[in-house]
């Protein structure tokens, strides 16, 4: 095999005790349905053009100095603690360091059972590979941090859901895929000793200025505290904000139940498992503070005084809805074309969400309407938009640069649910053509383009996605 991939594993040193050794499960016939090329160059990835690549994206084949594993972690779902979860569908090849010097993970999502299954197959059907293909790349290229795709490859076989679906194994790419999960399961179970292990490989990996729980535990903070109002910039919701579905790294992980909102209205949730808006839009903000709760009480039992230190991590705890307003409004701000705001511009925003909401405007279009002065066709009685224009102009005409920076903030487009749908429904039929227009299409998500205006247009109501689910 021409296929090289330069592996160079780290996780894999650490003890048994944090993972189980386990191959991906041999598939019937596999086919390569896309290969992400740019980002396997990242990697330094040869050989791409290999006859038999689709056999190691598939899982039939273990590449040369892989190593391997399924991580264990825990984790609360719904808010109700699981002592044990792990990679029941996962399997970690191993990790690269890219010419960037950036050391990330390769697994494959999909790829049969392992020890941590439970009662699930361990395998993936098309749909929700397809959906964190487009979507976890389109975020990407929206600049918001977020795991990667390398690849999709179809598994020649039927996996049963509600009904027999094709399967598909999608190679994932992270910076890492530590979870505040995988702090939680060596804290409950009092191993003291395999938490500080984990802790100082999380700080060598990716924080590697914190001295101490306490500065790691803000860093981390931090990183979440910006990626959550990135997310909500363009009106991302996840959908199961999971303690196991929140990294460390703050990288965007597991894109299931996940949808882009069309018209505005925060309580909007989509998520099919989510029947009380525990993870709806507005709520993300909140719910990301208590999965950091989670993690400082998580890392109590590496301070020298533990029931001392309750009072001061729950002070620093206190300090992130403060992080999360400030990076909410530096990215809000720059929706309407203010790059340095003043915490009274916060108004002015929350004003036009008001009228969004109101109306039934779409998120992604109104503000994008700001850049081309077509912003007043969201609303069916524009009077409100009008009083509100009028100010806000007054306020940007002491901006330099507004209309550049609000071609930077507002993107042309996004995933919209509709099309994410359209595109897996064809598919499921055999034609990808759909799934390789979206990608191309939201490879550029804020540049212009004629050819693409179909993809702005919100869904006719016979199109409106009522529920998104996670595919397991």
């Amino acid at each position: 095999m021409t296929l090289q991939i330069p592996f160079d594993n780290s996780y894999a040193t650490l003890p048994d005790s944090f993972y189980a050794r386990v191959s991906p499960e041999p598939v019937k016939a596999p086919s390569l349905i896309a290969i992400n090329t740019p980002l396997a160059r990242e990697l330094g990835i040869d050989g791409l053009d290999d006859p038999d690549v689709a056999e190691v994206f598939a899982g039939n084949t273990v590449p040369q100095g892989a190593s391997p594993l399924a991580q264990l972690y825990a984790g609360h779902q719904f808010g109700q603690y699981n002592p044990q979860l792990g990679d029941g569908r996962a399997v970690l090849l191993g990790e690269t360091v890219g010419a960037d010097g950036i050391r990330r993970d390769i697994q494959l999502k999909g790829s049969g059972r392992t020890p941590f299954s439970r009662m699930g197959d361990g395998r993936a059907w098309l749909g929700p590979v397809l959906r964190e293909y487009v979507v976890s790349e389109a975020m990407h290229a929206l600049g918001v941090p977020t795991t990667r795709a390398l690849a999709a490859a179809r598994t020649g076989e039927r996996v049963v859901r509600e009904q027999p679906l094709p399967g598909a194994v999608l190679t994932r790419v992270a910076q890492s895929h530590l979870r505040v999960g995988t702090f939680q399961v060596f804290s409950a179970r009092g191993d003291t000793k395999a938490l500080q292990t984990l802790f100082d490989y999380a700080v060598a990996r990716h924080y590697p200025d914190a001295a101490d729980p306490a500065s790691f535990l803000n860093a981390v903070m931090r990183k979440q505290a910006a990626l959550i109002a990135h997310w909500m910039s363009f009106g991302f919701i996840h959908g199961v904000m999971n303690t196991d579905n929140c990294s460390i790294s703050g990288e965007t992980i597991d894109y299931g139940p996940c949808a882009f909102m069309d018209s505005y209205h925060p309580e909007t949730v989509y998520s099919s498992i989510d029947r009380y808006g525990r993870y709806s839009y507005a709520a993300q903000a909140d719910i990301i503070v208590w999965n950091m709760a989670q993690l400082a009480t998580a890392l109590l039992s590496l301070m020298p005084d533990p029931e001392a230190s309750v009072e001061p991590f729950t002070a620093q705890i206190h300090t992130m809805p403060d992080m999360i307003r400030a990076e909410w409004l530096t990215r809000f701000a720059a929706k309407i074309g203010i790059a340095n705001p003043t915490p009274d511009d916060a108004r002015l925003v929350t004003d036009l969400l008001t009228l969004m909401q109101v109306s039934d405007a779409d998120f992604t279009n109104t503000f994008r309407g700001l850049v081309d002065d077509t912003a007043r066709d969201q609303f069916d009685d524009p009077t409100g938009f009008d009083q509100w224009s009028e100010g806000w102009k007054a306020r940007i005409d002491s901006e330099d640069g507004s209309q550049a920076v609000m071609s930077t903030a507002n993107p042309v487009l996004i995933p919209r649910n509709h099309r994410i749908e359209e595109m897996i429904q064809a598919a499921v039929l055999g034609d990808d053509s759909l799934f390789h227009r979206l990608n191309s299409a939201y490879s550029a998500p804020f540049t212009p383009n004629p050819a693409l205006a179909d993809l702005q247009h919100p869904p006719r109501p016979n199109e409106v996605v009522q529920a998104t689910f996670c595919g397991t």
